[in-house]
């Protein structure tokens, strides 16, 4: 049976290329509707798509030879990559292609902003000629301020800084090392960027935690003369109370390429009316060379799969190259590096996974890179973070990944351990593999057997009577079930360790009263299941 691939949305003629080239039969078809796609994709062996078409269970369901799915740009957001997963179909995507016309768009709408550009070219067309209307400001000698320090504020910093701007950025993941290198003052919280910022560009991903990151109190701290840029996710600013702080002067202006709705919803619509708000259509990508770099990445890395069984830039971790022992560690490895990631206080400058037992005699690289594929996901969010850029991302952001093997005898025929240094502290955790569940057996030296799932509460106290029932009296007043709970003491330690499992996500407010009851310090993680 032959290999087939089709495309069902439009890709650049140089992506096409390389897929003709290849020798396996292409089949062009954008426009597609879910029912003519279900119809069509039976006998395909790859499906190239970009974010016109939705992959769903029911064409996954559809397409019986369906190995690879291709997605020439960054979301995934079109695919049901959790049920592609299960039927053991990759999902790749291109998660660099995009990093240069981002940075790019970025200075575009910073100067456009500072010099009114669109505005004065509206005013012009409309027959008028308002130069004292539109006197603008310089950039040099101006602060700039970065959240998010990463690649693409990165290639940022490098073209602003010929005009002579001031760099200062807050990234939680980046060392300051790398920031020196870049030229960039790092801060430990965002608040001295916002007060000292002239202009300010955003560059992380939509996470929770960083939904309405900026929003009235954060305007409230910047100049009344800063001006702000977002080409990067739509809700990491909140837009009512953008529109509030540009239509009251709070601040004296915004670029945005990127909205919550996309289009704008009604309720977005008044943003638009703004005289000092300069806008885009979610252009950041939208260059020839973007989407040229685009198809061509994935093309050949749809190309080498299909024709070599080489994985690149895969979203899906592929297990089907590990033995059937070793296979229940890959989500246990993944959410050891994610829920350490949760817990730390400061950037993580090395992570070193250790293996006991009967792991210590296998390959245990894909149990690694899933490790720090699970440390990395907090910080670049779930579409950016996949087994091919774990190691690459961890290198950027200045961690340190070291792979061990030891003979020492343990509680468990098979165990892995995550050491990581943040801010000159070390801490470990210890896991295995009970049946199918991943579970946790060891916290800095405290041993639990609790499952890996879910969301976990992690209380350090001195050890005294009546923590447990002050810790629950807390919980039960927010409304919050305990669904396990468990407490372990350490030989030649006054300190007591509680994980609890409960029934949803906590915030700030209730993990800061869970640490005042117990007297002591409280964490929250959230592990997928």
């Amino acid at each position: 049976m032959n290999t087939r691939i089709l495309v069902s949305d439009k890709l650049s003629k140089e992506g096409l290329d390389i897929l003709e080239a290849s020798g396996i039969p292409v089949v062009m078809k954008p426009g597609l509707s879910e029912e003519e796609l279900c119809r069509e994709i039976a006998e395909y062996d790859a499906l190239i798509i970009r974010s016109g078409t939705n992959v769903t269970r029911k064409v996954i369901d559809a397409a019986k030879r369906l190995r690879v799915i291709g997605r020439a740009g960054v979301g995934v957001d079109n695919v049901d990559v959790p049920y592609a997963t299960e039927k053991g179909i990759l999902v790749m995507n291109t998660p660099t292609a995009n990093i240069l016309s981002a940075a790019e768009h970025t200075c575009a709408m910073i100067l456009s902003l500072a010099r009114n550009i669109p505005f004065a070219h509206a005013s012009m067309h409309e027959g008028r000629w308002d130069r004292s209307r539109f006197t603008g400001v310089e950039l040099n000698g101006k602060v700039l301020g970065i959240i998010g320090v990463g690649r693409v504020g990165g290639e940022v910093v490098k073209r602003l800084r010929p005009f002579n701007m001031i760099m200062i950025g807050y990234d939680p993941f980046l060392p300051k090392e790398v920031a020196d290198n870049l030229g960039v003052k790092l801060y430990d919280n965002p608040e001295e960027v916002y007060r000292q910022a002239d202009f300010m560009t955003i560059h992380t991903p939509l996470l929770p935690s960083t939904r309405n990151m900026i929003s009235m109190p954060q305007f409230r701290m910047m100049k009344p003369t800063a001006r702000i840029a977002n080409v990067a996710r739509g809700g990491i600013v909140n837009e009512d109370d953008l529109y509030t702080a540009l239509k009251e002067h709070v601040i004296a202006g915004a670029a945005f390429d990127v909205w919550c709705s996309e289009p704008p919803s009604p309720g977005e619509q008044k943003l638009l009316e703004l005289d000092n708000l300069v806008t885009t259509p979610h252009l950041g990508a939208s260059t020839v060379e973007a989407q040229e770099r685009v198809a061509v990445d994935i093309a050949e890395a749809a190309v080498r799969y299909l024709r070599d069984g080489v994985i690149t830039n895969a979203i899906n971790a592929p297990r089907g190259k590990l033995d059937p022992e070793s296979a229940p560690y890959v989500p246990l490895a993944e959410r050891m590096g994610v829920f350490m990631q949760s817990i730390v206080d400061a950037p993580i400058t090395e992570a070193e996974v250790i293996y006991y037992g009967g792991l210590a005699a296998r390959d245990t690289k894909l149990l690694t890179v899933s490790a720090v594929k699970g440390l990395i996901t907090g910080i670049v969010g779930k579409d950016n973070a996949n087994i091919i850029n774990a190691l690459p991302v961890a290198k950027s952001k200045g961690i340190d990944v070291k792979e061990s093997k030891t003979d020492r005898a343990s509680n468990y025929s098979n165990m892995i351990e995550l050491k990581v240094v943040s801010g000159g502290r070390a801490l470990c955790i210890r896991g295995s593999v009970f049946g199918e569940e991943p579970r946790l057996v060891n916290y800095c030296g405290y041993r639990f057997n609790v499952a890996m799932s879910g969301d976990l509460v992690f209380l350090s106290y001195r050890d005294q009577p009546g923590v447990v029932g002050k810790v629950g009296t807390v919980l039960s007043a927010a409304g919050v079930n305990i669904v396990q709970m468990a407490v372990s003491a350490k030989e030649g330690s006054d300190k007591a360790m509680m994980v609890i499992t409960v029934d949803r996500n906590l915030d700030k407010a209730t993990v800061g009263a869970l640490a005042a009851a117990a007297g002591g310090e409280a964490k929250f993680s959230d592990i997928a299941d």
